[in-house]
């Protein structure tokens, strides 16, 4: 089973083939994003779409891949069987051009890693892990969602993959605790669906560089090897800005 209304498939198919309406703009953040709606076969549903020309050009991160990544963010959400990342496609055909188009998730604006209870945020540890894997940049306090069934989501991967460390978030709280067996079981099995000759090593090298790729998989058997949530970085900037 799947966290969605309609097969996993089936969202796919909507996000990479649907007819596109524009919605209007989410004025949030430094990048253009859109609400979208999409049709396909007597089935409708609502999607954010990231334009590539819409993303501000970064000093550390290459021009025009910041889509790229939000798609990889899935691609691995899905291999480890996790679910946090809103299905994510790359399309050609937007109405601004090339862009990622991800499943929008219903959720209250209000509630974010800040006004979560604490049970909620005792759920963060495969987060946590995932924002490792990812190398993420810029794990904001609204990038992480409770949706309708109370699940956990997680949003805005544009700002990952970069070949040396660069992790920024929100999400500190599990300092020195060894990271469960039953994630570093799902480390293991993603580690040898990356070999060279897979499938998924060729779709996600589509979309980063083989040096973002090789620190990648660096990562995954880092966190194998020393299964430790790490420190906060000694003389590193820890936290995202702004927070959330």
């Amino acid at each position: 089973m799947t966290p969605f209304q309609l097969p996993e498939d089936k969202i796919i198919a909507i996000l990479s083939t649907g007819l596109i309406t524009m919605e209007g703009q989410i004025p949030f953040g430094s990048n253009f994003v859109f609400l979208v709606s999409l049709g396909h076969e007597n089935c409708t549903t609502r999607a954010v779409y990231k334009p590539q020309k819409g993303e501000v050009p970064l000093w550390d991160f290459p021009a025009d891949t910041l889509a790229n990544r939000e798609a990889v963010a899935y691609l691995l959400s899905k291999a480890l069987g996790w679910s946090f990342v809103p299905p994510t496609v790359i399309r050609e055909d937007g109405p601004f051009g090339r862009g990622s188009f991800q499943l929008f998730i219903p959720h209250n604006p209000q509630l974010n890693y800040f006004t979560f209870p604490e049970k909620i945020k005792r759920k963060l540890r495969p987060a946590a892990v995932f924002d490792l894997v990812v190398n993420n940049a810029d794990r904001k306090g609204s990038h992480i969602l409770t949706g309708t069934k109370g699940e956990i989501w997680l949003i805005d991967h544009g700002i990952c993959f970069h070949k040396t460390p660069k992790l920024r978030t929100v999400i500190w709280d599990f300092i020195g605790e060894t990271i469960p067996d039953n994630i570093i079981h799902d480390l293991k099995k993603l580690i040898k669906r990356l070999a060279p000759e897979e499938y998924l090593t060729h779709t996600i090298r589509s979309l980063i560089s083989f040096n973002e790729f090789s620190a990648l998989v660096y990562r995954i058997e880092e966190i194998i090897r020393n299964p430790i949530f790490p420190e906060r970085g000694g003389d590193s900037r820890p936290f995202p800005f702004p927070l959330v």
